[in-house]
């Protein structure tokens, strides 16, 4: 047998009634009648009290038999089974592991620093109790390696001098990699019967050694992309201005003078600091 089977054993509170009548008329017996043989009755009482079981609601008790596996009680309540059967508690409620910060490399080769929080819990408890020597274990292991492939198959994020530009990153593309990592895990996890709910990045980050520069190597970046955009409009500016004097005809420029004009306008729109023009009062030659 590969899979789970579940069993619907006998009720416990009827064998549980018997048991109390045994013990206590074997007692009492005993006292009145002083015999011995009574005796037997309080064993069997005892022996048949041995094989009462408790379920927990969201729990499950694992059968054995001298090795061998009988069946699997998911039923809450209280029940009786073969007092020679060993019993073996797994839970099936939802569980959560967050991963310690691992470092690892990303697909540019970067150092950083990730954790996940896994939410998971028992289908099969066959498979979670003899296909691997302890699951819980099995999970923080193999949900470290899955986060180890997914951060080697991402870059952390995207930068214009990598000349190559990536569809999905670790840093901006969550749903897609929390989709990604959850199958990983999930393909991991299927042979310990272990269904995996939820998985997401609980934690990003630079390593520290390269913290420092990557964050002045993002705000380059970010000034490249300001700068660049900032041109973008003080051209067109430019050119809106010359074609306004041009069409109601305020002033005739010739080709120096509209050269002198473009490099003030773009000197004062392309400015960080604000313009402190000097009002020439003679001439446009003095």
């Amino acid at each position: 047998m590969t899979h789970e089977k579940n069993i619907s054993p006998i009720n416990g509170y009827l064998m549980l009634f018997l048991c109390l009548i045994l013990i206590i008329g074997g007692v009492a017996m005993i006292v009145n009648t002083e015999s011995p043989l009574y005796a037997i009755a309080i064993f069997t009482g005892v022996i048949l009290f041995l094989g009462l079981v408790l379920v927990n609601p969201n729990s499950s008790r694992v059968l054995l038999l001298f090795g061998k596996y009988v069946g699997t009680i998911k039923n809450n309540g209280l029940f009786w089974v073969n007092p020679l059967y060993s019993k073996r508690k797994i839970s099936l409620r939802a569980s959560n592991f967050d991963s310690e910060r691992l470092k690892v490399n990303d697909k540019l080769g970067n150092p950083v620093m990730i954790s996940t929080i896994l939410v998971w819990r028992v289908t099969d408890t066959y498979k979670a109790a003899f296909d691997v020597d302890d699951y819980k274990n099995f999970v923080r292991v193999q949900t470290d390696a899955a986060v180890r492939k997914l951060a080697s198959m991402y870059p952390y994020d995207n930068f214009a001098d990598e000349g190559i530009e990536e569809d999905i990153t670790l840093r901006s593309s969550v749903n897609e990699v929390s989709e990604a990592l959850e199958k990983e895990i999930q393909d991991r996890l299927e042979m310990a019967g272990i269904e995996v709910l939820e998985a997401r990045i609980g934690y990003l980050a630079y390593a520290q050694e390269i913290a420092n520069a990557m964050l002045k190597r993002q705000q380059a970046t970010a000034i490249v992309a300001a700068r660049h955009k900032i041109v973008e409009g003080a051209v067109s500016m430019v050119e809106m201005a010359l074609e306004e004097l041009n069409q109601k005809e305020v002033v005739e420029l010739d080709e120096e003078r509209k050269a002198a004009m473009v490099s003030n306008l773009m000197v004062v729109l392309c400015s960080d600091r604000d313009a402190a023009p000097i009002v020439n009062t003679g001439t446009l030659n003095h």
